[in-house]
């Protein structure tokens, strides 16, 4: 079977300094270059060696202008993967991989660059003058923002399986413990109590606000070449051995209408990557799991085999999810709650680093590392790095 199992790996993993919305000081495509510079120190090359990029969603830092800004010699490979929010970051990682494997580029780079204080807010509803297309089937009723659209699925799954508020807890308590550890994290310093979190507003049921992701100014970069070059650089490699996107039947329904509506839309995508990475569930060490909103993570976490829906309040504690010693340690940078709004591609650094051995968090003898993109959105993916024992 055709795999990218081991073909590419990650050698190099940079950011910018993370920022409050409207904060940054500098424009979007200066922190993409900051980003992409950043993750070449980080590998040791020179930033001539790219030769293809890879990014998501409205990304606006056009390659074609990345590479002329960063002196690349010839560019060779430019890819966007569809889809809105965070839902195509692993999937952007899969696409620089096959590209390596195909021998369509030798290093590619995928980034992510926000500034969203300079173009506008995701978390918010758009003002518009006029109502069409799918909007006109959620919009006159009050169904405008993401908050309120993941809402729905979330109070559904959550009816269907008597799961409580606690589960919720547990997953943004998990995130702002770890970013205490975390100096890059936005939220380092300010630490989230049980009672903080139960007695701050609602934003929609069930979210509370620390259930929410932030808004940020920022940009990340990760480096990947092929798993043979890889070994020879500066950094331990950390090798894609699984990766997978899509979407289940009619999951991307606009009208709320789809037939398996309470889900984040992994059931068909999580088998493919355990089938590519050649794991399961209890091999992995360390998850990183895109939160927009925390409904999606535990459904997400359910999708991806490492409990069942009628087991989520018993597994979802704090105990459990906090390295090193938790049974699934997660969010160990403090992800979108509390490190930073990356679009999700502070959860790749993060899981590179796992394997590297450099968290801040780290768990001991991390040899699979997961990362969960966009729960909830279309279409949505995975990714699986590990280490060189996985090979």
């Amino acid at each position: 079977m055709n795999s990218l199992r081991g073909k590419a790996a990650v050698i190099g993993v940079g950011e910018t300094t993370y920022y409050k919305r409207g904060n940054a000081p500098d424009p979007e495509f200066v922190m993409a270059l900051k980003a992409i510079l950043a993750a070449c120190e980080d590998a040791g090359i020179d930033p001539g060696e790219i030769d293809g990029f890879a990014s998501f969603h409205n990304e606006r830092s056009d390659s074609v202008r990345l590479a002329a800004a960063l002196g690349i010699k010839e560019l060779r490979f430019s890819n966007l993967q569809w889809g809105g929010g965070g839902g195509g970051g692993s999937g952007a990682v899969g696409n620089a991989a096959a590209a390596i494997a195909g021998g369509l580029a030798d290093c590619v780079v995928v980034h992510r660059s926000l500034a969203q204080g300079q173009f506008g807010r995701f978390g918010q509803a758009a003002p518009i003058q006029t109502i069409s297309g799918e909007g006109a089937f959620t919009w006159p009723y009050g169904l405008m923002s993401p908050a309120h659209m993941f809402a729905m699925r979330t109070m559904r799954f959550m009816h269907d399986h008597k799961i409580g508020q606690g589960a919720l807890r547990a997953l943004a308590l998990a995130s702002y413990h770890h970013a205490q550890l975390n100096p890059r994290a936005v939220m380092h310093r300010r630490p989230l109590s049980e009672a903080q979190y139960d007695e701050s507003r609602w934003i929609v049921e069930p979210y509370k606000l620390y259930d929410c992701c932030m808004e940020n100014d920022c940009a990340a970069a990760i480096i990947l070449v092929s798993a043979e070059r890889a070994k020879d650089m500066k950094q331990k490699p950390a090798f894609v051995i699984g990766a997978a996107q899509g979407s289940e039947y009619r999951n991307g329904a606009g009208v709320h209408n789809a037939p398996t509506y309470a889900t984040s839309g992994f059931n068909t995508v999580a088998p493919r990557l355990y089938d590519m990475a050649q794991v399961k569930p209890s091999d992995v060490d360390v998850v990183q799991a895109y939160e927009n909103f925390t409904g999606g993570v535990l459904m997400a976490l359910v999708e991806h085999g490492f409990f069942g829906a009628d087991e989520a309040n018993e597994f979802l504690t704090l105990a459990n999810l906090t390295a090193p010693r938790g049974k699934l340690p997660l969010n160990t940078s403090g992800g979108n709650l509390a490190e930073c709004y990356v679009h999700g591609l502070e959860h790749h650094t993060e899981a590179v680093r796992q394997i590297r051995g450099q968290s801040t968090a780290q768990v001991e003898g991390t040899d699979v590392s997961l990362v969960i993109s966009g729960p909830m959105v279309n279409p949505i993916s995975s990714v699986i790095y590990g280490s060189g024992a996985t090979l």
